[in-house]
C-alpha cells in the first residue's frame, strides 16, 4: 500500500440542519468560533484561500477544487499538499461530518506523525463546530491543544 492510499477520517454528529453545518465551514465568519482565528474569504470553487491561526503564527493557502452545496468541500492544502474533504450527510437527528484527508508524500515516521496530528486535529475542529453550532460556545479549543505558557 502506498502513502496515497492511506487516508485519515474523522466524523462526528452534529445536531443542526445540513445547511447550517454546511454554512459554518465555508463562512469564515463562522468557522473562526471553532478552528482558525483569521480567513481572506468564503470558501468558493476555484479560489485560493489563506487561512492563519494567529496565537501560532501559522497560515496556510487553501484551494477549493470542489462544492457541492450541503453536501461536499474537496480541498487541498497544506506543505506538502494533501486533499482534504469534508462530506455533509443529513441524518435523522441532525448532520454527520466526515472529514478525510488523504494524499500522503510522506513515509514512515513522518507520515505516522502526520496521521496523528490529523487525525487530533480534526476531531478537535469537528468537536469545536458541535459545541458552537449546539450550544453557541467557543471552547477555545484549537487556541488550547498546544498553549504557548
Amino acid at each position: 500500500m502506498s502513502s496515497n492510499t492511506i487516508y485519515v477520517e474523522a466524523q462526528m454528529l452534529i445536531r443542526k440542519s445540513v445547511e447550517e453545518v454546511f454554512e459554518a465551514f465555508i463562512n469564515p465568519e463562522i468557522t473562526t468560533n471553532f478552528w482558525f482565528t483569521k480567513s481572506s474569504g468564503k470558501l468558493e470553487e476555484g479560489n485560493a484561500i489563506t487561512w492563519e491561526w494567529e496565537m501560532y503564527g501559522a497560515k496556510t493557502e487553501v484551494i477549493v477544487i470542489q462544492i457541492i452545496p450541503n453536501q461536499m468541500i474537496k480541498t487541498s492544502w497544506g506543505k506538502p499538499s494533501t486533499n482534504v474533504d469534508y462530506e455533509f450527510k443529513k441524518m435523522e437527528k441532525g448532520t454527520l461530518v466526515v472529514i478525510k484527508s488523504y494524499g500522503y508524500e510522506q513515509t514512515g515516521e513522518d507520515l505516522l506523525k502526520m496521521i496523528n496530528d490529523n487525525t487530533g486535529g480534526f476531531t478537535t475542529v469537528l468537536d469545536g463546530c458541535k459545541a458552537y453550532l449546539e450550544h453557541g460556545i467557543n471552547l477555545g479549543l484549537i487556541e488550547d491543544k498546544f498553549p504557548q505558557k
